[in-house]
């Protein structure tokens, strides 16, 4: 195991370095250059990696980072007003896609099952991405970095309520409805137990402790993870609580401090992540996925701005800021890959029905990934004149 495991860390980060250099001096967005490789080195392809599932757990972590990052930029008074002001712009735009998704699928033959579930995974959009491709000062202190962060987390939410159905249709919801009710429970208590913890323990003892700055480096990680473990316990997502654990975090002076010497464990772990995507795609049914797989990722990427411009019309929001969050969030989510596998796994879907997600998912990422570093400030832009970080 751990003779395969440092061959595949070669492979990934070797493989990874050639390929963002060579997509550097062609002037191509990193993001596809790691899916590429994944699809190259995958079980599809060259076949050079045999711990894709390992990989696909292990960038999991990044995605937790990435959250307990986020949440240390988030003062709580702002995100529970924009929460507020655009939780039901987060249900009908979930609902004009799923009827979008669902729609496309029904035309392409799937079952009324497959299309709904194709439906479903068209509602959300890549948190991963769109903070990727979010400027910090943009993410921080701008409106539109409120407004996006604000939908994903909203679309975070009903992509966890879609996910206890799922997991009770798998037969592993035996308690019923307690199922449903221990997370609305647990949010709350989450929370709370978060900022009292936080206050009276937490930055006590980085008070206590801050000339080591090892010490604040370890007991970081080990709150972001513990929050994650304590979520995904209580029914939540492991997500949703490093975001709580960033939350509570922010408004002490160290978060800042925090974030700078997270970010580059974030970045190792997201390189895994968008290279387990590539390598958990097969390549044997791409001819038959391509063509729906296609109409749905540019159905996405062209429906999506037009929906958000026109429901944050309604809270006024001018037309320049709006284009730019549908266009930030034109995409589909790594929820919608997780929705794919459950969906699959317990005969939901078929295996054709499941890789037209996956496909989807990729060539959304690719898609939304290009018109951003084309158009809007991004930290990866091809142009000077975008280039922000």
């Amino acid at each position: 195991m751990d003779a395969s495991i440092v061959h595949s860390f070669f492979l990934i980060f070797g493989g990874a370095a050639v390929v963002a250099s060579i997509a550097l001096y062609t002037k191509q967005p990193m993001i596809i250059a790691y899916i590429a490789l994944g699809v190259l080195f995958g079980p599809s392809a060259l076949s050079l990696i045999n711990e894709p599932k390992l990989m696909d757990d292990m960038s999991h972590v990044g995605i937790i980072f990435l959250l307990f990052l986020l949440g240390l930029d988030m003062q709580p008074s702002h995100l529970i007003n924009m929460l507020k002001k655009a939780s039901w712009i987060a249900l009908l735009s979930s609902v004009a896609f799923a009827v979008l998704g669902y729609l496309i699928a029904l035309a392409f033959g799937y079952t009324e099952i497959e299309s709904l579930i194709i439906g479903i995974a068209m509602m959300f959009s890549s948190t991963i991405v769109c903070i990727k491709l979010l400027p910090t000062t943009v993410l921080h202190h701008k409106h539109t970095g409120e407004l996006v962060v604000g939908l994903l987390l909203l679309q975070d939410i009903i992509a966890i309520g879609v996910l206890l159905v799922l997991y009770s249709a798998s037969g592993n919801g035996d308690a019923g409805v307690m199922q449903y009710i221990k997370p609305l429970i647990a949010l709350p208590l989450l929370i709370g137990a978060a900022f009292l913890f936080v206050k009276y323990i937490l930055l006590k003892l980085i008070t206590r402790f801050d000339r080591f700055h090892e010490y604040i480096f370890l007991v970081s990680i080990g709150w972001c993870l513990s929050m994650a473990v304590a979520a995904e316990y209580s029914g939540l997502s492991a997500e949703m609580g490093a975001f709580i654990a960033g939350v509570a975090l922010a408004t002490s002076p160290i978060s800042q401090y925090i974030a700078t010497h997270l970010r580059p464990l974030r970045d190792f772990f997201l390189i895994l992540f968008f290279f387990s995507i590539g390598a958990s795609f097969n390549l044997s049914l791409l001819g038959v996925v391509i063509v729906p797989a296609l109409i749905l990722a540019i159905g996405a990427m062209l429906i999506k701005p037009v929906v958000f411009r026109f429901l944050l019309k309604g809270i006024n929001e001018d037309a320049s800021t709006s284009w730019e969050v549908g266009f930030r969030l034109g995409q589909v989510s790594e929820f919608s890959l997780l929705i794919a596998y459950l969906a699959a796994n317990i005969g939901l879907i078929g295996t054709e029905a499941s890789h037209v997600i996956q496909a989807t998912a990729i060539l959304s990422f690719a898609l939304s990934t290009y018109v951003v570093i084309l158009n809007f400030p991004n930290p990866i832009a091809i142009s000077d004149r975008l280039r922000r970080d």
